[in-house]
């Protein structure tokens, strides 16, 4: 069978939703918002970000009324999509950490180092069953030329004393068995794979159980000034909340000066059957570890609790005037170009299939990190853009929306990464255009070792780039 039929076979039965959510487990939607209400708060999406505001919200202060609004059902974005990485990089690596803040980068690490660790205390110490494991991750290279990306990003890692393990082909080849890998680098700390569905679910629980009133299926039409704070209004009920938080991330926000740093970019993952004790024995993989190749148009992949394979990336798809929808889901070329890519990977899992298949909008900035801003006098604070690497680092997105709409000045509002935007993507058509002509530039590099063209090296100059 070639590649392009096993690839067609093993998707022909692939159901169109989310693995993580089509499960028995998933709770009630939340009651939807109903009338007129005053809040202390109210926040504006219900991901993790939001999750995690109104939660902290609630531990700062017990007596602070809280309101979260969420268009969908609580999780329905990115939050309850994603791969289930928990990384505690805020910086979407230490490398573009170090081309964007290189004076701050220790500071970064070791905020990103508390953050994470804070997330998995708090899981603990609330009973949050998230099937989170810490496994480190393994990247593996696939190309002689990969190689020296593995060296520079170990020299990175050695420079903040960050341990690490370079590994020849034949000790990758160990961990885990691919005939594509030809060298790897363990990065045993900071990195855990979870399952963000339930991730989702638990937070919801943790701050209801905080007093916070959740609606679900309650889309924000509106946001206006008044005299004591803001009014948020939905379709059927509205809120008057002396301050607002936004997150609602790769999706429309009220705030039109948020659409400007922040675009919607598809990602597309598949999911496989559970693997038989012998599947398992011919990849080995005992470790665990969440894995990524070393490319710019790269995979990532890691094992579930029920030892099925994660496997999405490489197409990261942007849509005309950021359009986001249920239509965009599933994408047949690009599903079944991952499948392809899968088994050119574990060609010894031939016969294996795909259980579901899904996609969904990631926010991305220009510097592939998040960024805030305030609107209405300080009243609003708003957050979004965590490039793929928000499960952990929307918390500390939500903290830092918190301090900025409480007027708090703090260690983590006076970092520049808070203080300064990154570069605002251009409007339409322009947008596009120059999101295509990058994609076209990154896929062009890789078949060319690594060699970044006229118009890759401009963008390295400003320091601006394209990535989910």
């Amino acid at each position: 069978m070639n590649l392009s039929a096993l690839a067609a076979s093993a998707l022909s039965g692939a159901k169109p939703a989310v693995f993580w959510t089509d499960s028995p487990d998933a709770p009630k939607p939340a009651p939807s918002l109903h009338g007129s209400s005053r809040a202390d708060l109210v926040i504006i999406g219900g991901g993790f970000s939001g999750l995690w505001a109104s939660i902290l919200a609630a531990d700062r202060n017990p007596s602070r009324s809280v309101v979260l609004l969420e268009a969908e059902e609580t999780g329905f974005g990115a939050s309850s999509r994603n791969g289930g990485f928990v990384e505690a990089s805020l910086t979407h690596g230490i490398a573009n950490g170090l081309r964007q803040w290189p004076n701050e980068m220790r500071e970064l690490l070791r905020i990103g180092d508390q953050n994470y660790r804070d997330l998995l205390s708090f899981l603990a110490s609330n009973k949050i069953d998230a099937r989170i494991e810490e496994t480190g991750v393994l990247h593996v290279a696939t190309a002689s030329w990969q190689l020296d990306e593995l060296a520079e990003y170990r020299e990175s890692l050695d420079r903040f004393d960050i341990p690490s393990e370079r590994l020849t082909a034949d000790q990758v080849q160990a961990e885990v068995r691919s005939p594509t890998y030809v060298g790897g680098l363990r990065d045993p700390e900071g990195t855990a794979i979870t399952d963000p569905a339930r991730l989702v679910w638990g937070l919801r629980q943790a701050a209801e159980a905080r007093g916070v009133a959740v609606h679900d299926h309650s889309a924000v039409v509106g946001v206006e000034s008044q005299e004591a704070g803001v009014v948020v209004r939905t379709a059927e009920g509205s809120v008057a909340a002396r301050r607002v938080v936004v997150a609602t991330n790769a999706y429309a926000s009220p705030v039109k000066s948020m659409r400007r740093y922040i675009v919607p970019v598809y990602d597309y993952v598949l999911m496989t059957e559970p693997l038989s004790a012998d599947q398992l024995r011919s990849i080995g993989w005992e470790g665990r570890q969440g894995l990524s190749d070393v490319t710019n148009q790269f995979h990532y992949y890691r094992l579930t609790h029920d030892n099925r394979i994660l496997w999405g990336g490489y197409d990261a798809i942007y849509r005309y005037k950021s359009a986001v929808g249920p239509e965009y889901d599933q994408a047949g070329d690009t599903h079944h170009k991952l499948a392809e890519h899968f088994f050119t990977t574990f060609p010894q899992l031939e016969g294996l299939s795909f259980s579901h298949r899904w996609a969904g909008p990631i926010g991305t900035t220009t510097r592939f990190t998040a960024t805030w801003g305030t609107s209405f006098d300080g009243n609003l604070a708003w957050v979004g853009g965590y490039t793929g690497l928000g499960v952990c680092a929307s918390r500390f997105g939500a903290a830092v929306a918190l301090d900025l709409v409480d007027g708090r000045d703090t260690e983590l509002t006076n970092l520049s990464m808070v203080r300064k935007k990154p570069m605002p993507f251009p409007p339409e058509p322009f947008r596009y255009a120059g999101i295509q002509l990058t994609r076209r530039a990154l896929a062009k590099a890789d078949e060319k070792e690594g060699r970044r063209g006229p118009w890759l090296k401009l963008l390295d100059k400003f320091g601006v780039g394209f990535d989910s």
